[in-house]
């Protein structure tokens, strides 16, 4: 009796079109192109890669077919955070009142944990280039100290927090970052809106706070930026705590 043995097959090469796919997805993995950005048009993309137009379109439908850009009419296409269906699905909030201090500190939490880490994979991976954007929206947001409008403060609280997420070229960092700051924003603001509401003024030490996770980032101390953020957020949840008589978790 004959013994068949099995021959190995070698994979199937990939062709002109999968292996573009493959290389966008990769950049997006490395955060070098962040969930709700624009990709470059099929033009564009053809020139850089030095394909033909069809082999860029199909590479587009790959992409598309995989649940990560959305193709608009006229050919644009758009990076989809891969998370966001998830939250727009999850019933994680809803009819619970957002300035709920059960929400706010469920937030706070995520917060402590997201914050934590991108500040110390921006200290680690960030360009020179990001840290000079970073510097520059540092700048912004402390032009804003006076600024007496909360929801203005707010605002530009979350977006040097944003930036250092999309500088952590850490994928999932920055794609749950863009989600918990916009499906909560309201959870996040109500936070320095109570404050403002009953003290009167802006919670101390938030500049001071913010001053110290910038000079960890930008001098490479991963692990005191780290630390700095995580305190940052602790601070503000003792200061809703205080404010609402919750014991402490």
């Amino acid at each position: 009796m004959s013994i068949k043995t099995k021959v190995a097959v070698p994979p199937r090469p990939y062709n002109k079109a999968q292996r573009l796919c493959q290389e966008l997805e990769a950049q997006l993995l490395a955060g070098e192109l962040l969930p709700g950005s624009l990709l470059p048009s099929e033009r564009i993309l053809a020139q850089e890669h030095q394909l033909s137009r069809s082999v860029v379109r199909e590479a587009m439908q790959l992409l598309a077919s995989r649940g990560l850009i959305e193709t608009y009419q006229g050919g644009g296409s758009r990076l989809l955070n891969p998370l966001a269906h998830y939250f727009e699905q999850a019933s994680l909030g809803r009819g619970v009142a957002e300035n709920s201090t059960e929400l706010q500190l469920a937030v706070l939490e995520m917060r402590w944990v997201l914050e934590g880490e991108a500040a110390f994979y921006c200290a680690q991976r960030a360009t020179d280039e990001e840290l000079q954007a970073l510097q520059a929206e540092f700048a912004r947001m402390e032009a804003r100290r006076d600024e007496p409008n909360t929801l203005e403060r707010a605002k530009a609280d979350l977006h040097f927090h944003m930036l250092i997420a999309q500088c952590s070229h850490h994928f999932l960092l920055i794609a749950l970052a863009q989600v918990l700051y916009s499906r909560f924003f309201n959870a996040i603001y109500g936070v320095l809106s109570k404050n403002q509401q009953r003290t009167g003024s802006y919670p101390p030490y938030i500049e001071s706070q913010h001053e110290r996770i910038y000079q960890a980032i930008v001098q490479r101390q991963p692990e005191q930026a780290r630390q700095a953020a995580q305190a940052h957020i602790l601070y503000t949840r003792q200061r809703l705590e205080e404010m609402d008589g919750v014991p402490g978790r």
